[in-house]
């Protein structure tokens, strides 16, 4: 059996608003079939991840409120590999109590990060870099993995690439040291960061030692660190309930990328590799529709639906005829209790929808 290559530790929340109104609080885009592939989002990050990991290899950090779903979803996923969190505080402490936990297991084994959100076109793209990345990770490097950007997106962050790094006088096949993270930059920025060659969009990916996380978190936020370390303490024994309920609900809610990547980045203790690998984040309609076909696509039953001169549209039917005529790049999503529709352009504003709804105090359709 070939080793395997890290522990993976899959974060499984939020709430994925601007996929309103399919994507809801009780039942999140990671858990939903967006691709039509007949696997939801986080079951297709279980498979891509199996050739890395070996059998047991995966822990899944959710939401209480949807541990028992996932559990549904990953039946082969040991009761011991779901970690659930009262209550979602960003993702640096789902990842480093992840960590820790792998760490009191398994010791200094390499860890990977990868959101169950995600879609990922070429899987042996993403094999290959994950590989490179966990081969820097041994060396002390904190990794993650930069995605070929091919338009200059405002909708993601940035990883700017330097100097190749050095593998004990040997060069990594690609990797190359992390000179700074840009949040979303506007439109000209974009412009500028693709035509000089160094920058790539930064996917949340992440890959490092466990010991290396935990004491970079440590030094750069202790009293987070602190209160990890005791929840994972406690995590494998009889402790757990209590010591979690009591320390969770008073940790910093923070990324990693603030926490950990942008100040070790700094000091030039952070790695990229680079990858062209059909990756989306799937952020919203337009995502969506560009993921399912270019030219118009249909989530669900294309029995039901009827299009004319509207090339680029997006339709989720829900059990009843939906025709679109003479509305290019119309996104119409219907479902039993609520129906969006809007076009690809306005696509990022769905989210002040949830927010007007949230305001209304409209629960039922959250």
């Amino acid at each position: 059996m070939t080793e395997p290559v890290l522990h993976a530790i899959v974060p499984a929340g939020g709430a994925g608003t601007r996929l309103w109104p399919l994507s809801r609080r009780a039942a999140p885009k990671f858990l939903l079939d967006l691709t039509g592939a007949g696997r939801t989002l986080l079951q297709q990050t279980l498979d891509r991840l199996a050739p890395l990991t070996g059998p047991g290899g995966t822990v899944v950090v959710t939401g209480a409120v949807h541990a028992e779903e996932v559990h549904r979803q990953l039946p082969d996923l040991g009761e011991a590999d779901l970690l659930a969190e009262p209550a979602p505080r960003d993702s640096m402490a789902a990842i480093g109590l992840a960590a820790a936990v792998l760490q009191r297991r398994h010791g200094d084994v390499v860890v990977g990060s990868f959101a169950a959100d995600h879609v990922i076109a070429d899987g042996t793209a993403f094999e290959r870099a994950v590989r490179e990345a966990a081969e820097v990770a041994r060396a002390g490097y904190l990794v993650t993995i930069g995605i070929e950007a091919d338009h200059p997106s405002t909708a993601f962050g940035y990883v700017r690439a330097g100097d190749p790094v050095d593998l004990g006088g040997a060069p990594a096949p690609t990797a190359r040291v992390v000179r700074g993270f840009t949040e979303k930059p506007d439109a000209a920025t974009a412009e500028r960061y693709l035509a000089t060659g160094e920058y790539r969009w930064n996917a949340g990916m992440f890959v490092v030692r466990a010991q290396v996380l935990l004491d970079h978190l440590a030094e750069q936020r202790p009293e987070l660190a602190a209160g990890l370390a005791e929840i994972a303490d406690a995590w494998d024994g009889p402790a757990r309930a209590e010591v979690l309920g009591r320390v969770w609900p008073g940790l910093e809610k923070i990324a990693i990328d603030h926490a950990i990547a942008e100040p070790v980045a700094a000091r030039g203790g952070v790695a990229v590799v680079p990858a062209a690998m059909g990756w989306d984040d799937v952020g919203d309609f337009a995502s969506l529709a560009s993921i399912l076909a270019g030219d118009g696509a249909v989530l669900g039953d294309a029995g039901l639906v009827i299009t004319e001169a509207s090339d680029g549209a997006l339709v989720v039917p829900a059990g009843r005829t939906v025709a679109v005529l003479g509305i290019p790049g119309a996104v119409v999503v219907d479902t039993p209790d609520a129906l969006l529709v809007t076009t690809r352009e306005h696509a990022q504003r769905v989210k002040g929808v949830v927010d007007r709804l949230t305001a209304q105090g409209r629960t039922e359709l959250l």
